[in-house]
């Protein structure tokens, strides 16, 4: 079974950043596609950013490119978001998930998800 915990989440200014992290335990996930996905108070869960098994190839939401990189270290079985120029519609709780499969497909849903972390950006 995986387990995925989030942190690094918290409060900030816009313009600010924020470096989100994602230790998976229960098994290696070095051959699994990672991403992170958010969910906006009355909003419905969006993708965010992913990254494949070994760390080759990133996709990102048009809403958080050139603003967010997604990172993995597989030696570590984490995972990083770091967050630059933060905007007040990125507040939201962001969650890690884990695919077994090592490419990661656009539209796909996740089998493992951690709890999340509650971002909130300020104005």
């Amino acid at each position: 079974q995986v387990q995925l915990v989030e942190s690094g989440g918290g409060r900030v200014q816009a313009g600010g950043s924020l470096r989100l992290s994602c230790t998976a335990s229960g098994r290696t996930l070095r051959t699994y596609a990672m991403g992170w996905f958010r969910q906006a108070p009355g909003k419905e869960r969006e993708f965010v950013a992913a990254i494949t098994w070994s760390g080759s190839s990133t996709y990102y939401a048009d809403s958080v490119k050139g603003r967010f990189t997604i990172s993995r270290d597989n030696a570590k079985n984490t995972m990083a978001l770091q967050m630059n120029s933060l905007k007040p519609e990125d507040t939201a709780v962001y969650y890690c998930t884990a695919d077994p499969t090592p490419f990661w497909k656009p539209g796909s849903s996740p089998p493992y998800w951690g709890q999340g972390t509650q971002v909130t950006v300020s104005s």
